[in-house]
């Protein structure tokens, strides 16, 4: 039997080799690291003797390349053989995914790579604590950083398309997820913890005119500051509510054409550099922004977001509502997945009936120890089907506001079983059978590719 057995638990062995030994989210963090190693000191040009130690096709890995990803693998904890062979082995195997897209013209559009390289840096820079103190840890400007990492980003992301385009046709059926699961033995079948149904539906409070014009008022007031000599990054530092910009003066990074909100968006392409916008309101709250620069259709600003809080009365208003459409559901006049559907202010979890679930699988039988800690003690007091009363609620943005929890179902710890677990066999069953053609696509491959491999490494018994 091929290498399973740990399927229903995580990806098998192939899969892991390929997708994540070097990870796209981990490209920048890759230089990091690295550099880490070496006293925290930048690699320059000037200090490295790199050399090609494997051809594939017209793609090169350089042993420079394969020394970062050995370290990264190493500190994600996978497992490694003391030559690191089979690390070798998935930059080779990425080299031939990456000349195969050559071959059959597969590209990624210019205008994503931009924006995931935008946003990556702004991420680090925040890392960093602004872009002086990363542009110094460096030596080199954030535009020059840019421009090594590129080329980088632009590869995984090519690998992830090609990856794509080999799998996008591979669909299970019942059948062959009943056939799949009948390949595990019983004993080497995983055992789950107990899992919980729980839902959510969440109403936020309708803030008053004088709450909002308490926050227009204070904007307003910062406004007047900045424009009389104070800094714009102090302010937003010290006042701004949007915890992602705030330890970054303010400032978002570079933004394209609908990737921002419509009312932001509009207000920063008013501007012109270094200009002031009046208080804007969008879903998240009020803005005062600054545009930065422009880069043809991209634009860079910084902001301070200030968010009105609903007065108790707006708050008593948004729990009756919810006491009201919690009587409703218990006379069976509606549903709780139908009254969260049309009725809940959580995008999120609406859409799936007010259910949370799991990002990977859509599974809505979630492990008790992954339920928040709030939800956890609430669920704990309740039996299977009741709906909590009104409690109070925060969501990730800061809003304040109230939900109920409902409790719709709980399993006990148990055997995997296709009765109880369908949904994640089957995600198994599918990430096998992907696994299963890329296999396919190796073998085939490494026969029509020319793969020159340097004298040192010969020892590595490279895609077999």
């Amino acid at each position: 039997m091929r290498n399973v057995t740990n399927t229903l638990k995580s990806l098998n062995k192939l899969n892991i080799r390929i997708l994540n030994i070097v990870p796209v989210i981990g490209l920048f963090a890759l230089m990091l690291t690295f550099s880490s190693v070496l006293n925290a000191q930048p690699l320059n040009d000037s200090q490295v003797l790199d050399r090609i130690i494997i051809k594939v096709n017209g793609e090169i890995v350089l042993q420079s390349e394969f020394d970062i990803a050995l370290y990264q693998a190493k500190q994600n904890g996978y497992p490694v053989t003391g030559d690191g062979c089979d690390v070798l082995e998935s930059l080779v195997i990425n080299k031939m995914l990456v000349a195969q897209a050559d071959i059959d013209s597969i590209v990624v559009d210019e205008g994503m790579i931009d924006a995931q390289l935008d946003r990556r840096m702004q991420y680090f820079i925040m890392q960093f604590g602004g872009e002086e103190a990363m542009e110094k840890a460096y030596g080199k400007s954030v535009s020059e950083l840019k421009k090594e990492l590129r080329p980088q980003l632009e590869e995984q992301l090519l690998i992830q398309r090609m990856q794509e385009e080999i799998m996008q046709n591979v669909e299970v059926t019942p059948a062959y997820v009943r056939q799949f699961f009948r390949r595990f033995p019983k004993d080497s079948l995983p055992y789950f913890p107990a899992e919980a149904e729980v839902g959510q539906i969440v109403k936020f409070p309708e803030v008053s005119k004088e709450q909002k014009q308490k926050v227009i008022d204070q904007l307003n007031e910062f406004r007047g500051r900045i424009m009389r000599g104070d800094n714009f990054k102090d302010l937003a530092l010290l006042y701004s509510q949007d915890p992602g910009s705030a330890d970054n003066g303010g400032e978002l990074g570079f933004f394209g054409k609908g990737e921002l909100v419509p009312e932001y968006e509009a207000a920063a392409r008013s501007l012109q550099p270094g200009e002031l916008s009046e208080p804007v309101e969008s879903k998240f709250g009020f803005h005062l922004i600054q545009l930065i620069e422009r880069r043809g259709a991209k634009f860079n600003t910084r902001h301070i977001l200030l968010k009105p809080d609903a007065s108790n009365s707006d708050g008593e208003s948004a729990k009756l509502y919810l006491m009201d459409l919690k009587k409703k559901i218990e006379a069976d006049s509606m549903s709780f997945e139908k009254a969260a559907r049309e009725y809940s202010e959580d995008q999120l979890t609406a859409a799936s009936g007010g259910l949370f679930s799991d990002p990977q699988t859509a599974s809505t039988k979630l492990p008790l120890d992954q339920l928040e800690s709030n939800v956890f003690f609430v669920i704990d007091t309740m039996d299977v089907g009741d709906i909590s009363e009104p409690i109070a609620y925060t969501a990730q943005d800061g809003t304040k506001g109230y939900r109920l929890i409902y409790f719709k179902s709980k399993t006990k710890p148990h055997m995997a079983n296709l009765s109880d677990d369908y949904i994640k066999i089957s995600e198994a069953a599918l990430t096998d059978k992907k696994s299963l053609e890329l296999e396919k696509w190796f073998r085939e491959a490494v026969n029509r590719m020319y793969i020159d491999v340097d004298q040192d490494y010969k020892t590595c018994k490279l895609v077999n």
